[in-house]
């Protein structure tokens, strides 16, 4: 029977491989993470525009609002198309998805925290982290690597030995500017 410490010692040394399998790829593919992460963000409030400049165009009844949409779109799909470039499936849907999801959730936490709630808007913070991170699994094609147990997706407070979002904490860092 193994102790609880050897078993986070196996989890950390596992992900360290991991880490490290991963950062070399991204060194062989060019991926500049830092310089993504930002083009990501500017991709969610360009979705959050798409969907602004729709429902600003149905309730004033002003089609010039769909022209802009229009634009803001052809944007956003030439951006994105620089993060997944070659994708499999529905990636690039389920990329845009979850940037959008992450951006609303934000929001709402953010709502949450100015009327007070800290504790509902932390909850929401962590979903929206924890999306966030689901998009950049999907963008650097980890979802396939069995190693990551991450069958506990929903539940927020669960923290596995690492998971998805310690991953991309330790690779997305906007402030490492090598």
């Amino acid at each position: 029977m193994t102790t609880k410490n050897s078993s986070a010692h196996v989890h950390d040394e596992r992900f360290k491989k991991l880490l490290e399998n991963v950062k070399e790829a991204q060194k062989n593919s060019g991926v500049d993470l830092s310089t993504e992460e930002d083009l990501s963000l500017a991709v969610m409030n360009l979705i959050s525009l798409e969907e602004h400049f729709f429902f600003t165009g149905v309730k004033t009844h002003k089609p010039e609002y769909f022209d802009l949409l229009n634009e803001v779109r052809s944007l956003r799909k030439d951006l994105l198309g620089t993060m997944i470039s070659a994708h499999e499936g529905e990636t690039w849907c389920i990329s845009k998805h979850l940037l959008a999801a992450t951006m609303r959730l934000i929001e709402v936490g953010t709502k949450l925290q100015s009327d007070g709630l800290k504790e509902k808007a932390k909850n929401m913070f962590d979903r929206a982290y924890r999306t966030y991170s689901l998009f950049w699994a999907v963008r650097l094609k980890l979802v396939s690597i069995p190693h990551i147990d991450d069958s506990k997706a929903g539940d927020v407070n669960n923290k596995n030995p690492w998971d998805f979002e310690d991953l991309i904490s330790k690779l997305v860092d906007c402030c490492d500017e090598k």
